[in-house]
């Protein structure tokens, strides 16, 4: 997957974390909007989301670097591709599984400890336990990021995308909660049309059509392997 699309995702997506995630940054410490406290705060906040998505990044493209290795490349895009699309069906909405509700609630309580404590670290802490709340959008980054099939690469892939994310987290702070509903009510679509654009991305991939960078052509017996000897 082309990085480009990492942070298109993630701001086409803001969207929809300005819904999901809005009530959380509103609920940060209070300070004079631009001034340093509050430039710190959301600065560390930011950092610790997309340090946790950079993290699960790595671990996805490295995951996707074994099965390279394997020579199942192909089917791995075409897999995440196909997924990516059938979370779109009306019935998800990207958003996450009943199953989920029990860890997501665990969670939660954890960020609500880090709340009362109104440090830049705790600050930092609530952005780490933000990036691994459930929600749709950031597994379809993952999935783009498996296929990437390359440790670096997965990393760069996730912190591209919430780095895409960030303007709008920061809009939220600046505007306050009438932003978080009235843009997602207005701008809903935005994020299934990204994640629409990801998954066929992925699948042409998967298709090696022989387009550069959209499509490569593989041979046939080619296993692309990094660090092989």
């Amino acid at each position: 997957m082309e990085l480009w699309s990492a942070f298109l995702l993630g701001l086409a997506g803001s969207i929809h974390c300005a819904g999901m995630c809005g009530p959380l940054v509103l609920a940060l410490p209070k300070a004079r909007v631009g001034d340093a406290m509050w430039v710190a705060g959301r600065g560390a906040y930011n950092s610790g989301r997309i340090s946790t998505y950079s993290l699960m990044g790595a671990c996805c493209g490295a995951l996707g670097e074994r099965l390279a290795i394997a020579g199942i490349q192909r089917w791995v895009s075409l897999a995440a591709g196909a997924l990516v699309l059938l979370s779109l069906l009306p019935r998800s909405r990207l958003t996450p599984g009943a199953f989920l509700e029990r860890y997501a609630g665990k969670v939660k309580l954890a960020v609500s400890r880090l709340l009362r404590a109104r440090t830049l670290g705790s600050l930092f802490g609530l952005g780490l336990m933000n990036g691994i709340l459930p929600c749709g959008l950031v597994y379809v980054a993952l999935a783009a990021a498996v296929a990437s099939s390359d440790l670096i690469h997965g990393a760069a892939f996730m912190g591209l995308f919430g780095l895409g994310t960030t303007p709008m987290m920061l809009a939220v702070g600046f505007v306050g909660p009438k932003l978080a509903v009235n843009l997602r009510w207005k701008l809903q679509g935005m994020a299934p049309l990204a994640a629409v654009t990801v998954g066929l991305l992925l699948v042409l991939r998967g298709l090696a059509l022989g387009i550069p960078y959209v499509s490569p052509e593989v041979e046939a017996g080619q296993i692309q392997c990094v660090n092989c000897h």
